[in-house]
């Protein structure tokens, strides 16, 4: 059966010509090929001598000889140039095979098989190259045919998946990939060969003979073509991508965990609360970083115990049953609602071998790695599940400080990646940086905590109450992170049944300021005992506050030298003089002293907002009070304006946070304060509630103190009040009309102590005052005696003589009264004294000591 060579053959490339020499020497034969090959057709060719025909003319003498040699019988085999027409004049060089022939008479010829010796180099050159390419490349070079059946494979290949590069010859992709990845490539291989396109690095893995690791490999397949253009395979070259794979995702696990560490820095410790922030800890860590996750606290920690840094010792961590006694405040599953048993790290088992729950004290076994790590502050690893769920846990201590604080178990299930070096250490940064928020969380509850005491050790405790008034206060700090200030109120009860009403404003913000206006009240209430005006209490406590912020605590002299005289002072001193005084307290202040028996109050102003006042029917105003300079600048006096204020009108003292921000003008504040006091009259408490929620106070840029008093006068029935002569009879007209007043208000149990104190009161008037006596009773929570006289002279108490026949009224007076004392007025003095009113118990006695102090 006859077939036809397919085009793109070997003899295509390769230039095979033959013709035939006669007996004569001529060309006899001429085929097609010698034709293409010479550029001579048959009809020149024929007849013609070969050698004067092709080769040059220096070389026709030897040509003649050999063409004779053949021609007697002769084979012979060589290189012969040639000149090549067509081609101008170009000379080629021609292998040629000679065989001697016989013609059908016996006479000699010869057969010429002609190959061009270009072509053949060139051939050689190829597969010199294309050998060289495809052994000695670095990368695997694999030939499949028509059928997707490995044709040639080179060394490299055979390297990789064993034996010898023939041994692959007849293989499939089933031999090398498992059965979805052959799959993939074999659809890939009919792809490239139906359609031509050529297919770049595809990503295939496997694993090699005898190996365990899998392994990555990036596939370049395009099609082959013959000469001819017709398609004979498919082309691979493989290149084992595995480092690269693993570069590339340990890049990819850098930079989730960079992303991680960048939202943890975001969402970690938003809260100064420690389960808020065991909280945050696991939302950052379930699911980008494990499956299961669970965070236990000292229990110490969280009932504020307190523990200097790194004192979470072996002692304090560790008991006989193992760990200290730590709390669950946090888990997180990506996987399931509720944490299975080995996710708890060995700790304390329970009913069903279940973890601690939520919430729930617990401890770690002593040999658990739970507890090794709180021990160590080493990340230790706790040994997966039984059941098989979890598939690697890593216990990290959270260490802030050199402090542990508690521990945190990340977990990640089977089907999961296990954790690495760059897990771990990652790990132990995220537990770290929840580890500080948490701390800095306790740190700040202590400090808000103390901050808490020191605040309401300063302000008023409870509800302040007075005499005819009926008050209601609130204080917002402009701080709320330690909710202190230097607003602050004050209610003072003074003698008389008369109340001093104090708000002030120390400059300034936290804990600083909040000291400041500590000192500060304490001597406004030191200087409401000695019973002074407003205005001599201001002025006095613009000295004090003039001393704290001077050196010395006060001194405010340049430096008087010893017994030398005057020095310089020192520049060191200088320096610390200066900077001292750069810290100069300025405060506000509104003193009001309100006497309920005539409803008048006094007020005096250190530079402060005027105190608002709204009598019934009427609109809120404010009390036009001078405002002199704040406390701490001196050198200006302060004026007192005296107003009397309607029944149940409602007085309003405040700080400029109430009515001042940034956006609102003062003026503008102000008009909206009285536009909210104005109105239908209610409930103290809720009116305080009231203006708070009413005014657009921008609570936290300042702080706001706001005191509210209803004015309740003493009803007249209430008030003894009596002029007496300056006469010896006058001692006995006190005792009967204090004992008629008593009777009257049914305080039968008084009257014998308060006739025997009112004399003691009136002698002393009568012997050392001077001008009229003035008597007045007045009964409201105590009973209060009050005697009045023009005379400047203070009394004084003092121990008398054994052989002194006088001398010892005050000490009865002190014995046996709950409080007296006495205080300047305007035109003399008045020396008072208290009484408790009965509560039915008999009445205590006095002590023979106390008898006896009185001689």
């Amino acid at each position: 059966m006859w077939q036809s060579s397919p085009p793109g053959s070997i003899y295509d490339y390769i230039r095979v010509a033959s013709f035939s020499i006669g007996p004569d020497g001529l060309i006899e034969q001429w085929s097609s090929r010698a034709a293409g090959l010479f550029g001579m057709s048959s009809t020149e060719a024929v007849g013609r001598d070969p050698v004067e025909a092709f080769m040059p003319a220096e070389l026709r003498s030897g040509g003649h000889r050999r063409v004779g040699e053949i021609l007697d019988g002769k084979e012979w085999t060589g290189l012969v140039p040639f000149r090549m027409p067509g081609e101008g004049g170009a000379h080629g060089v021609a292998e040629v095979y000679v065989m001697p022939s016989l013609t059908g008479r016996g006479e000699r010829a010869a057969l010429c098989i002609v190959v061009d010796v270009r072509a053949l180099r060139s051939i050689e050159t190829d597969l010199a190259a294309s050998q060289a390419i495809f052994g000695q490349s670095p990368f695997g070079f694999v030939l499949f045919g028509m059928d997707f059946a490995v044709v040639r494979a080179n060394q490299r290949f055979a390297t990789v998946f064993g034996g010898a590069a023939d041994d692959h010859r007849g293989r499939t992709v089933e031999d090398y990939l498992p059965r979805a990845e052959a799959d993939r490539l074999s659809a890939t291989l009919k792809r490239v060969l139906e359609t031509g396109e050529s297919v770049t690095d595809l990503q295939l893995v496997g694993t090699t003979p005898g190996g365990t690791g899998r392994r990555h490999w990036s596939m370049n397949l395009y099609r082959v073509h013959s000469g001819a253009g017709r398609p004979v395979g498919i082309a691979g070259l493989a290149t084992d991508v595995t480092r690269r794979h693993i570069a590339a995702r340990e890049a990819a696990s850098a930079r989730r965990n960079l992303a991680l560490l960048n939202e943890a820095s975001a969402r970690i410790g938003n809260s100064l609360d420690l389960e808020t922030t065991a909280r945050e800890l696991l939302d950052v860590a379930v699911p980008g970083f494990c499956d299961l996750a669970t965070v236990d606290l000292y229990q110490g920690l969280l009932t504020g115990e307190e523990a200097a840094p790194g004192s979470w010792g072996p002692a304090h961590r560790e008991s006989a049953g193992g760990s200290a006694e730590l709390r669950r405040v946090a888990h997180a599953s990506a996987v399931s609602d509720a944490l299975p048993p080995a996710v708890a790290g060995s700790g304390t088992p329970g009913p069903d071998d279940l973890p601690p729950a939520l919430g729930s004290v617990h401890r770690f076994p002593f040999g658990s790695p739970c507890a090794m790590a709180l021990r160590s502050g080493r990340v230790e690893d706790v040994p997966g599940d039984e059941m098989g769920f979890v598939q690697s846990t890593l216990a990290v201590p959270m260490v802030a400080h050199d402090t542990v604080v508690g521990l945190v178990q990340f977990s990640r299930t089977k089907g999961s990646e296990p954790f690495g070096e760059r897990d771990r250490a990652l790990a132990t940064e995220l537990a770290a940086r929840a580890a500080v928020c948490i701390d800095n969380a306790r740190l700040y509850r202590r400090e808000h905590e103390r901050a808490l005491i020191l605040q309401r050790s300063l302000l008023p405790p409870g509800d302040p109450e007075a005499a005819g008034l009926d008050i209601a206060c609130r204080y917002l700090p402009g701080n709320t992170a330690t909710e202190v200030g230097g607003d602050w109120f004050d209610v003072i009860e003074l003698p008389g049944h008369r109340t001093a009403l104090v708000v002030g404003d120390v400059m300034g913000r936290g804990l600083r300021a909040a000291v400041a206006m500590g000192e500060l009240r304490t001597a406004v209430r030191t200087l409401a005992l000695l019973d002074l005006e407003p205005a001599e209490v201001l002025s006095a406590l613009d000295e004090v506050a003039r001393g704290l912020g001077s050196p010395g605590g006060g001194e405010r002299s340049e430096g008087l030298g010893g017994s030398g005289g005057a020095q310089w002072p020192s520049r060191a001193a200088q320096k610390s003089r200066e900077a001292d005084l750069s810290e100069v307290y300025l405060a506000t202040c509104v003193y009001a002293v309100y006497d309920p028996v005539t409803r008048r109050c006094t007020f005096a102003n250190a530079g402060h907002l005027p105190p608002a006042v709204v009598e019934p029917g009427r609109a809120a105003r404010l009390i036009d009070v001078p405002p002199g300079m704040p406390l701490g600048v001196g050198g200006e006096p302060f004026e007192e304006v005296e107003v009397e204020l309607a029944e149940n009108a409602l007085l309003t003292l405040y700080t400029d946070g109430l009515v001042e921000s940034r956006d609102q003008p003062l003026d503008e504040g102000l008009d909206a304060l009285r536009a909210v006091l104005t109105g239908p009259q209610m409930e103290l408490e809720d009116a305080c509630d009231h203006v708070l929620s009413t005014l657009d106070t921008r609570h936290g840029e300042d702080d706001i103190a706001l005191l509210m008093a209803r004015i309740q006068g003493l009803p007249g029935e209430a008030v003894g009040d009596w002029t007496l002569p300056r006469e010896p009879r006058s001692v006995g007209r006190a005792r009967e009309l204090a004992r008629t007043q008593l009777v009257a208000w049914d305080l039968d149990d008084l009257v014998d102590t308060t006739e025997l104190l009112v004399s003691e009161l009136v002698t002393n008037a009568l012997r050392y005052g001077e001008g009229e006596i003035r008597l007045r009773l007045l009964r409201d929570r105590t009973l209060v005696c009050e005697v009045w006289d023009a005379g400047l002279v203070q009394p004084r108490r003092r121990r008398a003589r054994d052989t002194d026949e006088g001398g010892r009224g005050l000490q009865l007076v002190g014995l046996l009264s709950a409080a007296w004392g006495s205080r300047r007025t305007p035109r003399g003095k008045t020396v008072w004294f208290e009484l408790a009113l009965p509560d039915g118990a008999p009445a205590a006695e006095l002590s023979v000591e106390q008898l006896l102090s009185m001689y």
